[in-house]
């Protein structure tokens, strides 16, 4: 994903603040070589309350 300087100073709250983040955007590809350019960035952090993430060990 690449978020250019702008949008990055637009929405530094979603982008350095949340757990989960929504990115709309347009996709980039040039040869083999592929991009999501950033539009919109949405902070979906409280879809994570609820749930419960237990730790394995897989030794």
């Amino acid at each position: 994903v690449v978020v250019w300087r702008d949008l990055a100073e637009r929405q530094r709250q979603a982008l350095v603040g949340s757990r989960l983040l929504k990115v709309d955007g347009r996709w980039e590809a040039v040869g083999e070589v592929r991009h999501l350019i950033a539009g919109r960035l949405t902070d979906l952090t409280p879809l994570l309350d609820g749930i419960t993430v237990r730790s394995r060990d897989f030794h």
